[in-house]
Order: structure tokens, then C-alpha cells, then sequence
């Protein structure tokens, strides 16, 4: 019972002395985590654990699907930027791994619930067995504001045993207001704008039902808006920053449905943090503390560009 968590937490600690930004595997945006795409060029590599809760605290069902899942992932997540289009990309991201309780419900009651005194999320059928989820996309980055490749509109499609999805995104990445607004040097905006950076997306979904949720929303409507702190006054759009913090908020129209097949709203809370080579990130349905449903993931994974890249 104990061995996935400590497997997880010396895979942490070990790792961390080794930027990037990887697109996490879906379903992780409508569980949560930031969906932005990549401007570098990145072969992004690790693991990504969602949980799906049947029940919350209370005991009270989520909707009518009769089991809780622990989808744990090993992922790669390719970005590829292409010289003969200007600011062109396309990512290929593949996420796979056994499906089954752990080791996501000992993070979950036996860690988080535990350290924050909350009351355990009872748990009755699980899902067991092998899940994967593959995704693409198309990214055409853009210059606006006065700020190198700060928009982005891409269309892309993810697809495996969980669901089958077409979206398109638009969106701006890193936004300096300083820059917008034209401030000069010596400005307090300017310095805030040295150290903070904020991002934004919207998404539209077409959805379709898979081997785990056969029954899905036809259509999703996903908003993010994030916030990002790190030294940004040498920065380079096309590659991410060595080290940033980033938080980012997300309201999801609902990839599930209610007993009427009316879509379930759900929203969420992301912390991310860049090192060099590499990103973690959690997600969580901290707004109204819900703890059922999309409740949480995590997802940790390096750039093998630039691990084994020649000097």
C-alpha cells in the first residue's frame, strides 16, 4: 500500500536538482491542469496521475458513473517548432499505465486528507486495468501587442480508451502589461511586469464517448487564466523561463453529464513549477472543495532535449 507513494515521493526528492512547459496527456485540462501549448521545442518525458472520485466526502454520488479510477500515466509529449513556417508548431503527446486505485487514493486520503485534517472520500467499485489517451495539435503563434509569438489559436484532437475529442484553442501566453500598454523603464508597471506574467486560454470541444466514459457531453466550453511569477527581463518567447511559478485557474463547462445529460460545471486550481529541465505540476477541485469527480492530478516530466543534449 505504501510502496507508489514512496516510489512518488524519492522519484521527487531525486529529481529535483536537474524549462520547459510539457502539454500534459488528456483528460488532465478537464481535470484541470493548464493546457497551454508549447512555444520551445521539447521532448517532454515523465509520469501524470488523475483521479476520478465516485463519491465526495458525504458519501454523495458524483453522477452515474460507478467507479473511481486512478489513471497513472508514463508520458511523452513531443513540440516541434518548424523553421519553414513562422511560428508554426504541432505537439504529439501519448499517455499510458495501468488504471486502478493506487497509488492516487494514498495521495489522496492517506497524504493530502491527513496532513490538512479533511475527512476521508469513501471509495467503492474501482477501475482496473490499462488506459491510454493520444493528442495532437496544430499551434500558429503570432505577434500582438507589440510582444514576440504572445498569441496562439491551435486546433487539435485527443482520442484513446477514455473519450474521443476534437478542440480548438486561442489564447495569449506570458502577457507583459507593461508591454501592452507601451510603459517605459522606471515605471511601476514596468517592474511588476519584470517578475509577473499572466496567460489565458479558451477552448471549444467537440466530445464522444470511450471504452471507460461512454457517455460524455457533446461539447465543452474550458476557460484558463493564469498567473506567473519569474525573472523575466532577459526573456525569450521561444523558450520557457529556467525557473517560474505559476498558478492558473480553469472553468470547465463539463465533460460529464447529470442524470438529464446536462453537463456537470466544474472548476479548478493548477500549481506549477519550472526547473531547469523539467516541470511539476498539481491540480485540484479546491473551489467549493468538492472532492469528487475530476478531484486532482499530478504531473512530473523532463526535456530529453536538453537532458542529453551535446555541449
Amino acid at each position: 500500500m505504501r510502496r507508489p507513494l514512496l516510489w512518488l515521493l524519492s522519484f521527487l526528492l531525486f529529481s529535483w536538482p536537474l524549462a520547459s512547459r510539457a502539454e500534459a496527456p488528456a483528460p488532465s485540462i478537464h481535470w484541470g491542469a493548464a493546457g497551454y501549448p508549447d512555444r520551445e521545442r521539447v521532448l517532454m518525458a515523465g509520469v501524470t496521475f488523475n483521479r476520478f472520485t465516485e463519491y465526495n466526502k458525504e458519501g454523495k454520488r458524483f453522477n452515474e458513473i460507478n467507479e473511481t479510477s486512478g489513471f497513472n500515466f508514463g508520458t511523452l509529449s513531443w513540440t516541434e517548432r518548424w523553421g519553414i513556417f513562422n511560428g508554426l508548431n504541432t505537439n504529439l503527446t501519448v499517455g499510458a499505465g495501468p488504471t486502478n486505485d493506487q497509488p492516487t487514493r494514498t495521495l489522496q486520503n492517506g497524504l493530502t486528507h491527513k496532513i490538512f485534517n479533511l475527512q476521508q472520500v469513501p471509495v467503492g467499485a474501482t477501475r482496473e486495468g490499462a488506459d491510454f489517451m493520444i493528442s495532437g495539435d496544430v499551434t500558429k503563434w503570432v505577434d500582438l501587442l507589440g510582444q514576440k509569438e504572445l498569441g496562439f489559436g491551435s486546433i487539435g484532437f485527443a482520442s484513446g480508451s477514455l473519450y474521443h475529442e476534437a478542440f480548438a484553442d486561442v489564447g495569449v501566453r506570458r502577457l507583459s502589461l507593461a508591454d501592452s500598454f507601451g510603459v517605459s523603464e522606471g515605471s511601476w508597471l514596468r517592474s511588476v511586469s519584470n517578475y509577473v506574467r499572466f496567460s489565458g486560454m479558451g477552448r471549444y470541444s467537440r466530445m464522444y464517448g470511450g471504452a471507460a466514459y461512454k457517455v460524455v457531453a457533446p461539447q465543452t466550453y474550458l476557460g484558463q487564466l493564469s498567473m506567473s511569477f519569474s525573472d523575466y527581463r532577459d526573456y525569450d518567447p521561444t523558450t520557457a523561463p529556467r525557473w517560474e511559478l505559476e498558478f492558473t485557474y480553469t472553468i470547465d463547462s463539463g465533460m460529464f453529464v447529470g442524470p438529464r445529460g446536462e453537463s456537470i460545471e466544474e472548476q479548478f486550481i493548477s500549481t506549477a513549477v519550472r526547473f531547469p529541465y523539467g516541470l511539476l505540476e498539481f491540480w485540484n477541485d479546491f473551489i467549493g472543495n468538492k472532492d469528487y469527480g475530476q478531484t486532482y492530478g499530478i504531473m512530473l516530466t523532463f526535456d530529453l532535449f536538453q537532458l542529453f543534449a551535446k555541449d
